[in-house]
């Protein structure tokens, strides 16, 4: 299964949100993390991306006679790059933006879930913006998005940090043209 197929799955992308920030976690970490997905399932795809090469085993500690791993993301397996995504066709684009609203939805619902969540309090934000962009300008404004966003990817877990979806979408309109 390519890198695409893996990540184009809810449960399997979630997994990957959770893994971010560069620590290892063990399968019932991750099930804590993803209390509305049934422990079998999250076994499961953890198995799969780590066939896949997306996690790996970072160590191994035997607990009451079984093993029990701990998985790291591997980053630079954990993306699709511009050949994949201009390798498939409308219909599965259609698919793929299905599934990410999806998986948003799903993520969201899990931090509502959470009796602590606040909304206001969090600063919540789910805002959209028409922009009028010449290509130029579009280009400009994706560099100054990656500017702000990739310096902050490599953040890892301590006190005080909370971990954030940030899902920018971008793409241009029928209306005005």
């Amino acid at each position: 299964m390519d890198t695409a197929d893996l990540l184009v799955h809810p449960v399997r992308l979630r997994i990957v949100h959770a893994m971010s920030g560069g620590q290892a976690l063990t399968t019932a970490q991750l099930c804590a993390r993803l209390p509305d997905v049934s422990k079998a399932t999250v076994y499961r795809h953890v198995a799969l991306l780590a066939d896949g090469g997306v996690l790996e085993v970072s160590s191994e500690h035997r607990v009451r006679g079984a093993v029990e791993r701990s998985y790291q993301l591997r980053r630079e397996q954990a993306v699709i790059d511009a050949e994949q995504v201009a390798s498939v066709d409308k219909d599965e684009h259609r698919r793929i933006f299905a599934l990410a609203m999806a998986i948003l939805t799903a993520e969201y619902n899990a931090y509502l879930d959470v009796d602590a969540s606040d909304p206001v309090r969090d600063e919540v934000g789910y805002r959209q913006h028409a922009l009028w962009l010449t290509p130029d300008e579009r280009a400009a404004l994706i560099d100054d998005l990656r500017a702000a966003i990739v310096p902050r990817l490599g953040n890892s877990p301590t006190d005080g940090r909370t971990r954030h979806l940030l899902s920018p979408i971008m793409f241009p309109t029928t209306q005005g043209k």
